[in-house]
């Protein structure tokens, strides 16, 4: 190869890995920033007979009212296929290539349906999002069903309304 040639190849390569270290220190950042974010909990043993199961495209988790802020720890940070099922206890995701997780009754505080989030955007509203708990943490997970008015009516009785103390 030429002096020419190496220095043409020189001046794609270093750009590229420039970037690319750029991108991974940056994604390592962002797992730190979130390390207070306790993720999906574990599947208990008893959760029930599931109202809905279905296949669908888990799309991403997002800091509420946050659809721009991704969340990128404990298995939430990348789009995956998954089963979820709707049982009395809570929401089982299973995605793919992770590790099952739940989100108790407990944690949730609303369903409904979304039209964008980060890297995706639907029209007609065609996510459905669930907004729940994580300790002092609430998030936005958002899911592409195939019937989202299905979805939303199964997950509908599982809404969790704080509730202020009686004085």
């Amino acid at each position: 190869m030429s002096r020419d040639q190496w220095l043409i190849v020189l001046s794609v390569v270093i750009p590229l890995a420039l970037i690319a270290v750029g991108m991974i220190l940056g994604w390592r950042a962002l797992r730190r920033r979130q390390a207070d974010i306790v993720g999906l909990a574990p599947v208990p043993s008893e959760a029930g007979t599931p109202a809905l199961t279905e296949d669908l495209l888990y799309v991403a988790t997002t800091r509420a009212e946050q659809p721009l802020q991704r969340i990128a720890v404990k298995g939430l940070g990348f789009r995956a296929r998954a089963v979820l099922s709707v049982t009395p206890a809570g929401i089982r995701l299973d995605l793919a290539g992770a590790e099952p997780g739940f989100i108790p009754a407990a944690a949730i505080r609303g369903v409904g349906r979304a039209t964008w989030t980060i890297d995706r955007v639907v029209s007609n509203d065609g996510l459905v999002f669930v907004r729940w708990n994580d300790g002092a943490t609430t998030l936005d997970s958002y899911l592409r069903s195939a019937d989202l008015a299905a979805l939303v009516a199964a997950m509908e009785p599982l809404i969790n309304t704080p509730r202020e103390a009686a004085a």
